[in-house]
């Protein structure tokens, strides 16, 4: 192939088409291009097992020994961010190297912290479990998948509206139409809000040994751009790098796909020999 592979890992509630206009110009620049829906989304299973970064980092990597068969870049939006980072750290020999547009985990907004003590993480084990047995899901799914609260749900990713199409509401309403929709979600409640604080991204962070680029839109409304100082503070310095993108919201890569993957490929140039 004429260069590295590139794996493209959509966020929440998104999939693999969420790339669909990305792919074709980083494949035009020479890239050989992949795009993987994560368990729970797009069209994969969707389990009522505990579903969290580590498991979808386990996905991932099988994907990366069994079909890619060489050190890939990750490109990661939102949750794909994280599920990048998580496997660069845990399988570094998969991982050339990684790009989180942005990195979301609300675990970089607190404090570092002296582990809790068992009453606390018991008492935070049996809410999340509580919320997830006490919330109707079901029903919460059928209203939401609806077009103007999806519309709604949308839009509050998106700082430029006229980028939300037919084919983006379909992209995420369908795997939410899905009889076993609800039970992946309780899965993700679970396994998100109960992982070990070792999966984090601030545990994570610090083991990084592949280069990192942040992609950040500056109006980005579900992951604070403040979030980004917290990334380069705590990654390995020299490995971290950030680039803004003006008037973009949390799916950069969707809203101005040509801006995306001119910043993207203008760093993978400037990376070592192999990418």
């Amino acid at each position: 192939m004429g260069g590295p592979a590139l794996v493209l890992i959509h966020g929440f509630g998104a999939a693999s088409g969420h790339w669909r206009q990305n792919a074709g110009g980083l494949a035009e620049a020479g890239y050989c291009v992949y795009a993987i829906d994560l368990l729970g989304f797009g069209q994969s299973d969707q389990p009522g097992i505990p579903l969290d970064n580590r498991l979808w980092s386990r996905q991932l990597q099988h994907f990366l020994r069994e079909v890619v068969q060489v050190p890939a870049v990750l490109v990661g939006n939102s949750i794909g961010g994280l599920v990048a980072l998580t496997t660069a750290v845990f399988a570094p020999e998969l991982v050339h190297s990684l790009v989180a547009a942005p990195l979301p985990d609300p675990t970089l907004l607190l404090p570092l912290r002296r582990r809790r003590a068992p009453w606390r993480r018991r008492l935070h084990r049996w809410l999340v479990k509580f919320f997830t047995w006490l919330v109707p899901l079901r029903p919460l799914l059928a209203l939401l998948r609806q077009p103007w609260p999806l519309r709604l749900g949308i839009g509050s990713a998106y700082h430029r509206p006229q980028r939300i199409d037919a084919e983006l509401i379909r992209l995420i309403q369908r795997p939410a139409s899905r009889p076993t929709a609800a039970r992946a979600l309780a899965g993700m409640v679970r396994g998100m809000g109960l992982r070990p604080a070792q999966a984090t991204a601030p545990a994570l962070l610090p083991r990084l040994s592949q280069p990192l680029l942040l992609l950040w839109g500056r109006q980005d409304r579900l992951v604070p751009p403040a979030i980004a100082q917290q990334v380069l503070q705590r990654a390995p310095a020299g490995l971290c790098q950030l680039e803004w993108l003006e008037e973009l919201g949390h799916c950069p890569h969707d809203e101005d796909p040509e801006q995306f993957n001119r910043v993207l490929l203008r760093w993978l140039r400037q990376q070592p020999t192999g990418a």
